[in-house]
């Protein structure tokens, strides 16, 4: 009953400061979707990671470490290429036009029409897998640690995790609806300190149930290593390359994330922000990977019989009642944390971009708010369904490490994504028929080379498809001039490139320590 109380008192609270900061019905766009291009760097790099921690690290990452080890840490490490490349790069760029949308940024460098294509790209999967993913671990998380105190909304455990899909989302949106991105950054800090400290209790748990930290080198000492061999399944070492190309989708071209770089309040924090996001990077691998490989030394490989099943076994076994419910705080925070912000930015897209450029263009401030609302509504429906559809498919193979089969399935609309910001960023005057080419071409790329190579790990599959694309489809290397790497590092300061310059540092030092 305790815990219960915690959770209750959680979504009371969290409701309080995003309802207490709600705008008014008369909001300008740029108050409601960049919370008045004000925000200051705390409020970038917390409100940034917190949308980046979901469910599915605690569960799917903590239950792949707990197969693969420090490997899986690659993952969350090697997010510092992508921040950097963003703080220094690409938030210059998208800062000096004063852009609400990345699409916005596309469209003045590749043209309405590619511009149109990367927008409905992103819609697509914002609206479908991204919040499916983001609802389902939150439920399926809630549903193993406390299954049976919420058996009262039914015995069948898909009942259950349904049920709390949709109430969870419901939630979510209600507050995202009524506050626009002010209040997705107000209950981004507070989620982000509570994940933190259920971060923290789990790993301490594992690391005193295991023994000590010296003891995951005398009991886990094969899977202390970042680099796995090249014909690896799932982590060869060689997926590093793959992932470095990934990651400029993820941190420097997805509206969800850039969001609150792109309402900085000027370049500096902006800058700061990121860099210190990077840092919460390399806290967060220690708090989701550590805790999967103690577990692994305590039990052995054949100690759970599902991958997943490793966070909510240390919850369990290991804390008392009361801690519980902050851990299950911690996990629905991952959850709305990554959920609220998906859904402003896909307000923020399709009023934007679509109907304001195409369906509404003298549409008012107001009437731009309404779509975006609106927007919300809509993309409830398909999160909650896709939710609804991944928690069967996980299901129907339930030892599977399932972060890895989400992050494929996202990755055959990321490679075109990557193809496209680059050509727009890096190329002096980059050809929009070719770019729209090599964008549309990397699905089918996809495709052929599963068809010929079915066992290439999809990490490496991604890389060449955006090589391919790029170069060879694209040809953009050979129609436009690249921009001098004076012209795309941009920074604040001297201090601040050196800031940036040790944290580039520090992510080698990793590479070399933890080989």
């Amino acid at each position: 009953m305790i815990d219960l109380t915690i959770v209750c008192l959680y979504f009371i609270v969290i409701f309080w400061v995003a309802v207490s900061g709600r705008v008014q019905k008369d909001v300008s766009i740029e108050q409601y979707f960049l919370s008045s291009r004000n925000l200051r760097w705390p409020s970038i790099a917390l409100s940034s990671i917190a949308t980046n921690i979901n469910g599915y690290q605690f569960l799917g990452m903590m239950g792949s470490a707990y197969l693969f080890g420090l490997a899986q840490a690659s993952l969350e490490i090697n997010a510092v290429q992508g921040i950097l490349m963003a703080a220094f790069i690409f938030v210059p760029l998208f800062l000096k036009e004063r852009v609400i949308t990345i699409t916005q940024y596309i469209k003045k460098r590749l043209g309405s029409t590619v511009a149109l294509f990367y927008s409905l790209a992103n819609l697509a999967i914002f609206s479908t897998i991204t919040l499916g993913a983001a609802l389902f671990w939150g439920a399926y998380a809630a549903d193993l640690v406390f299954a049976d105190y919420l058996s009262f909304i039914s015995e069948d455990r898909i009942t259950r995790i349904s049920v709390l899909i949709l109430g969870l989302g419901i939630f979510s949106a209600i507050y995202t609806y009524l506050g626009g991105l002010n209040a997705v950054v107000k209950t981004d800090i507070i989620q982000f300190s509570i994940l933190l400290i259920g971060g923290f209790v789990v790993l301490f748990v594992s690391i005193r149930a295991l023994g000590g930290w010296g003891q995951l080198y005398e009991k886990t000492p094969d899977l202390m290593h970042l680099y796995l061999p090249a014909d690896h399944p799932t982590l060869p070492w060689i997926h590093m390359f793959g992932l470095f190309l990934l990651n400029i989708n993820y941190w420097c071209a997805n509206q969800t994330i850039m969001q609150r770089s792109l309402a900085a309040k000027n370049l500096k924090e902006a800058q700061i922000g990121l860099m210190v996001g990077g840092v919460m990077k390399y806290v967060m691998a220690v708090l989701i990977v550590v805790p999967g490989i103690a577990l692994f030394g305590i039990l052995g490989p054949d100690g759970l019989a599902e991958p997943d099943m490793a966070y909510p076994y240390l919850v369990k076994t290991y804390l008392p009642v009361g801690v519980k419910g902050v851990i299950l705080c911690a996990l629905f925070a991952s959850l709305m944390s990554t959920v609220d912000s998906t859904f402003n930015s896909l307000a923020t897209l399709w009023s934007i971009d679509i109907y304001k450029e195409y369906l509404n263009k003298d549409a008012t401030d107001t009437e731009v708010v309404g779509a975006g609302r609106k927007t919300i509504l809509v993309t409830l429906v398909t999160g909650v369904t896709m939710g609804l559809v991944l928690l069967y498919l996980k299901f129907e193979n339930p030892d599977a490490a399932f972060t890895h089969t989400l992050n494929e399935l996202r990755y055959y609309i990321n490679c075109g994504i990557v193809v496209l910001i680059c050509s727009a960023a890096f190329l002096v005057s980059p050809n929009p028929r070719l770019v729209l080419a090599a964008f549309l071409s990397t699905i089918p790329l996809h495709l052929l080379i599963l068809y010929f190579f079915p066992d290439m790990n999809y990490f490496v599959r991604a890389m060449w498809v955006i090589l391919v694309a790029f170069f060879a489809v694209g040809l953009a290397l050979f129609q436009s001039k690249w921009r001098s790497w004076n012209e795309l590092i941009v920074y604040d300061s001297p201090r601040i490139l050196q800031v940036g310059v040790g944290l580039l540092t520090s992510l080698i030092a990793l590479h070399i320590i933890f080989h």
